[in-house]
């Protein structure tokens, strides 16, 4: 451990993902870390997300590796439909994904947060239901009020509060500079598993719009998806969760296959989830003593598959820069010189994996198809690239 980092004091802001691995590790480095959080604990549940590559070497430095084995929930099938519903093909996941089979956890969201969560829970101090609601940036440190109304200093300010940040809009401004819309928008539900789906999933196409339906393993409840593409952003539906649902069951009147069965859903929904498909792209992630991970400084969207693993491969690159210098602007900036590489190649997935879910035209549809009909190449080498696209340093921090 470093001397120089046993008394400083860091508040990370954000308990989702990139939030507790940073947590993780700066409390390994010696750091005295607080975890603010608006929601009331950590939240459990969710789709599945992968951890892939890099991110894989970092969880297993965390000897996470055996616990997330255990909660793997090891999709063997992914399905594809034509508009009328009928079997195109069937692949395994790794063929979409260009994962390693084997090697790729894919675990849901909630039981990754649970694990990250539950070394920490003795060791750091977690503010849950509280956010920061001013932050007053000074050469010697940073004054935060929380919306609670407490005070407190903390000499680091790290926020890791997601796609629409908290801690980024009052230190770099509005979310607008630095958001890029992808084109499409979706919604995400659970409904009753009627149909026995276990280890799958299904995907229904027509030019620029996918429904989904997975399932994690044998359950009483599936995952619905719905996603379409929008030439702008439906700005006004965002605050109103009834917009949201007519404006998405109206992109969807067929009566083939089950997408009845998915808007019903939609609309009776009370776990609806609802945005734009969309990244972060910001010209630096810290100023001052604040400094952006995860999604709030680099969201890759759901369409990379690779939103979980970025974050922790970059808190842990943070975290080592952090201990690893005495000075805090120089940490920021060996971090983004080692992390921003690896973040842009993953973004850049974005539009591999958008074409293959959810082809934006017919003849892009055609040509999905008619490679599933008949696979001769080896899909997803760019993905695996990326995947792995960073020297993990071995930072000997820790006491």
């Amino acid at each position: 451990m470093n001397n120089h980092s046993a008394n400083r004091k860091v508040l990370i802001s954000g308990a989702s993902i990139a939030g507790p691995a940073l947590a993780y590790w700066l409390d390994r480095y010696g750091f005295d870390v607080t975890v603010v959080e608006r929601a009331s604990a950590v939240r459990g549940g969710g789709y599945a997300i992968d951890i892939r590559g890099a991110a894989r070497e970092v969880v297993d430095r965390m000897g996470l590796l055996p616990q997330l084995r255990e909660a793997h929930v090891d999709t063997r099938k992914l399905s594809f439909v034509d508009a009328d519903g009928a079997l195109i093909g069937s692949v395994a996941p790794e063929a979409v994904t260009g994962g390693a089979a084997g090697l790729d956890l894919e675990v849901r969201r909630g039981d990754l947060a649970s694990a990250l969560y539950a070394p920490l829970r003795d060791r750091v101090e977690f503010l849950f239901g509280d956010s920061i609601a001013t932050l007053d940036d000074r050469a010697d440190g940073v004054d935060i009020t929380f919306d609670s109304g407490a005070h407190r200093a903390f000499d680091l300010v790290i926020g890791t509060d997601g796609l629409h940040s908290n801690t980024r809009g009052l230190v770099f401004g509005p979310e607008d500079a630095f958001h890029r819309y992808l084109g499409h928008v979706f919604a995400g539900f659970t409904l009753a598993n009627d149909l026995g789906l276990a280890h799958e999933g299904t995907i229904w196409n027509t030019p620029g719009r996918a429904a989904v339906l997975y399932a994690h393993e044998p359950a009483d409840r599936v995952h619905g998806f719905l996603v379409l593409k929008r030439e702008d952003a439906p700005v006004d539906a965002f605050r109103d969760p009834q917009a949201q649902r007519e404006l998405v069951a109206a992109a969807f009147p067929e009566r083939s296959w089950h997408i009845p069965r998915l808007v019903d859903a939609l609309r009776e929904a009370d776990d609806l989830f609802f945005d734009v498909v969309s990244q972060i792209h910001m010209p630096t992630w810290s100023r001052g003593r604040v400094a952006l991970a995860g999604d709030a400084a680099h969201a890759t969207s759901f369409l990379s598959g690779q939103g979980s693993s970025v974050s922790l491969v970059g808190a842990y690159l943070l975290a080592g820069e952090l201990a690893g210098h005495t000075d805090h602007a120089a940490a920021f900036a060996a971090y983004e010189r080692k992390a921003r590489p690896f973040v842009e190649r993953n973004q850049a997935l974005a539009g591999s994996g958008g074409t293959s879910l959810i082809p934006g035209t017919q003849d892009m549809l055609d040509t999905r198809n008619a490679a599933l009909r008949n696979p001769t190449h080896p899909a997803g080498a760019g993905g695996r690239a990326a995947y792995s696209g960073v020297i993990l340093p071995d930072y000997d921090h820790a006491g």
